[in-house]
């Protein structure tokens, strides 16, 4: 019996999402799904289109970063994905993509400004933007280093990584998790969302004012806080 089919299953599907929300082009993205109680997690191999996949593909790493099981490689992006669940314990998922509105806002190196509704009804604040990395942990373990890239800029910032669960990384691309795979994969759709329409309301009027503190309360609220009264 496969003790990895559950985390190998729920990776494959969630990564075959990305595709169809249109988030990655070719193999321009990964998904991983983790296990903390075994310290493991599951990502697509590196290189593999994403109709060759299959569960049994997804290769399962340690939370150092070693793969345990699997015939192929995994991800170039899988010491990244192991920093940051070896780091956030209560993570199940992490995404990511090059999905083309939120990477060129990193490569803006800028913050997305919450502009509209939409954005606050997932976070209270503008979405970070990582400084690109010094040029000496570039040319380190650079995988490894982006994951503490991600991590610095959030604690700089003050921000909590259960709160905010997205990030792009200055002139690469956008990082998202979640507690589940299905949460981690639509704050990416969130996130590639919020990004055209901050790019579309900054070429309709360049100086758009950000939105409003109450607005920002009231919409984040009535989503998240303890008299949130949206859904069922």
């Amino acid at each position: 019996m496969d003790s990895f089919l559950e985390i190998k299953t729920e990776a494959y599907e969630a990564n075959m999402q990305l595709p169809d929300l249109g988030l990655v082009l070719f193999t321009f993205g990964n998904v991983s799904v983790a296990d903390h109680k075994k310290q493991v997690f599951a990502i697509k191999p590196s290189g593999v289109p994403y109709k060759d996949l299959s569960p049994q593909k997804m290769v399962i790493v340690d939370f150092e970063g070693n793969a345990v099981e699997g015939d192929l490689r995994p991800s170039s992006d899988t010491k990244t994905h192991a920093v940051l669940y070896k780091n956030w314990s209560d993570i199940g998922a992490i995404v990511h993509t090059h999905s083309m509105y939120a990477t060129a806002w990193a490569q803006t190196q800028l913050d997305i400004p919450i502009f509209g509704t939409t954005h606050a009804d997932h976070l209270t604040c503008d979405i970070p933007c990582a400084a690109p990395m010094d040029d000496a942990m570039i040319a380190g373990d650079y995988e490894h280093e982006t994951g503490y890239q991600i991590i610095n800029c959030l604690l700089q910032k003050g921000y909590n990584y259960q709160e905010v669960e997205m990030i792009l990384v200055g002139n690469h691309a956008p990082f998202t998790w979640g507690k589940t795979a299905d949460k981690a994969v639509y704050n990416s759709a969130v996130l590639e969302n919020i990004a055209q329409m901050a790019y579309l309301t900054q070429q309709i009027r360049a100086d758009a004012p950000r939105l409003k503190n109450a607005l920002i309360k009231k919409h984040y609220e009535r989503k998240h806080g303890k008299g949130s009264y949206y859904g069922q």
